[in-house]
Formats: C-alpha cells, structure tokens, sequence
C-alpha cells in the first residue's frame, strides 16, 4: 500500500504543507490512474485509468465510482496499449476536456458534467495533415486557448506515427491548430502560470529528465525557452522522469517526478517533496477543500494542504 510524507528542503514548503501531513489512498483497483481534475462546485474529483479505457470519479461522500466508459478508444477491434483517455481539463465555462489517446484527439465531452456520455467533439485530430501520437496533458488559458502535448506512448505496433517529431500544441478556441515546440524529446505533463505568461512542460526522457520552461508572447507562441529544474541527478536515485504538473495561483510548482511530487518556487528552486513510495504520475489541487490528489500507479491518494 502507498504512503505518503512531506520532506522540507526550504522554509517555504512549511506555508504549504504541515510536517506531519500524511497521504492516504482514497482510491484503488486501477491499471494506470492519471489525468486528476477537481471539479470544484461538484467537490468532486475525476481521473482516468488510461490502459482500461475509462475515466472515474470521486467524492468525499460517496468514494469511487465509475464516470465514463470509453473515455479514449472508440472502436470495436481489440487494442492494446495507452488506449482510454489521459489529461482531464475543464473548460473555461465547466466542460470537460480528454486527451484521448485511443483515438490520437483532443476531445470535449459533449454532455453536462454531471450527466456524463461517451458522445465527444473532436476539437483537434492532427497537424498539417499529420495526426497526433496521443495526446497526453493539456492546460487551458484565460482566453480559451488549448495547450497540448503529444508524447508517443499511446502508440502501439502497427499504428502509424506520422510526424518524425513529438510536439506541443496550441488549439485556438477558433480550432487552428498551432505547432510551438517539436525539439522536446518526450513531452508530457504541461501547466500554465496563473498570470498566462508562461508554462512549464515536463520532459519524460529518462535520458533528459527535464522540467522547461517557456515564456508565452502575445500571439500565444513560445518563446525564450530554457531548463527551468533539470531532475538527472534525482533521477539517478529514484528512477522516475517528470509527468504531470499543477501551478497554484502564487506560482508554486506542482511535478510529479523522482520519489513524488516535487515542489518548486516560481524560479525552479525545489521548495521540499511530498514523497510517495510508489511512481507517481499526476498531481491536482482543490482549494476549496485545500487537498491535494496525487495519482500513482493503480492508486489515488489525498493529502492535506494549508
């Protein structure tokens, strides 16, 4: 069974977290969790279990429940691999948004989000006539844009990959669909900072296990590029390169990489650790209820936060 515990590197991360705070698994039983949004007036918490196609929720009142079937791969014919949904976002008027890795699109459930159905509106399928990988981790701007990443790992032998590159995506909430980045190795969780100006993405190259990061200009391209933590010496201790990433509104980073989640300022300086004893790969922050999910392996756990 997973625990969790804080580790304090900097004075800062004891304004964020209690010492003593524990995690404690609130949800089991999947194949891979990941992907968590808080659905803040629900209180509700949804994540996906990418290998078995389905994305579930969670309550403080109810526990676990399943919430959509499929979530990613729509088809009939068996297909093994990353086929269900991955990153969960919401839009900015409360819809909820899936990187479908089975179908290789950025989709929208065209449903209320508390009258789920596997009924979705593909918002972007591919790039000059290139389709996606598999969409893997998604953050939404202030004015509707889509930020994206498109790492390989949904695909499976004898499935095409058309582009030689992996990208980073912008999708206009006019659907252009915009290439900012084709040089990052294995481009995964991604988050934007809270003044939309700049984001981070995470590199999940066990080679370069990198966090970088990118200022935003006004046309919503990337610029100015840099490694904002570069995780190589962590990751020799503790063999997980970084996935998701969460940004709270005082610029504090969120990424889950070597032994947990990694806490850094807003200049990449690491602030302490919320270690877990398992790999993790995504993290969310309810404020309303000031928790912090953490998705890990076949599990999904809760810890407190100040």
């Amino acid at each position: 069974m997973p625990t969790g515990s804080i580790e304090v590197f900097r004075p800062e991360m004891k304004k964020l977290f209690s010492v003593d705070a524990r995690a404690e698994v609130i949800a089991k039983g999947f194949k891979w969790a990941e992907g968590p949004v808080w659905v803040p007036g629900k209180k509700m918490l949804l994540f996906s279990d990418v290998p078995n196609n389905k994305v579930y929720q969670w309550t403080a009142a109810k526990g676990q429940a399943l919430y959509l079937e499929p979530s990613g791969y729509l088809g009939t014919a068996p297909r093994a691999g990353e086929k269900g949904s991955n990153g969960l976002a919401l839009t900015n008027d409360g819809r909820l948004l899936l990187c479908q890795d089975g179908e290789r699109v950025l989709a929208v459930m065209d449903a209320p989000i508390n009258a789920p159905k596997a009924k979705f509106k593909v918002l972007a399928k591919g790039y000059q006539d290139k389709r996606f990988d598999s969409p893997n981790d998604l953050a939404v701007a202030k004015n509707g844009d889509i930020y994206f990443t498109d790492p390989p790992y949904g695909l499976v032998e004898g499935i095409k990959k058309d582009a030689p590159y992996q990208g980073v995506y912008r999708v206009s909430k006019n659907g252009v669909v915009t290439l900012l980045v084709d040089s990052i190795s294995r481009p995964n969780g991604i988050a934007l900072f809270p003044y939309g100006r700049s984001l981070i993405i995470a590199n999940s190259d066990t080679n370069k296990p990198f966090w970088y990061k990118y200022d935003i200009d006004k046309n919503g391209k990337l610029t100015n590029g840099h490694v904002f933590y570069d995780g190589r010496a962590e990751f020799k201790k503790a063999p997980r390169s970084s996935d998701g990433v969460k940004i709270d509104p005082a610029g504090h980073v969120y990424a889950t990489g070597p032994g947990g989640v990694w806490v850094f300022d807003s200049k990449g300086v690491p602030l302490g650790r919320v270690k877990i004893n398992i790999d993790t790969s995504n993290c969310e922050i309810a404020y309303n209820t000031k928790e912090m999910f953490i998705t890990a392996g076949n599990y999904v756990l809760k810890i407190k936060m100040l």
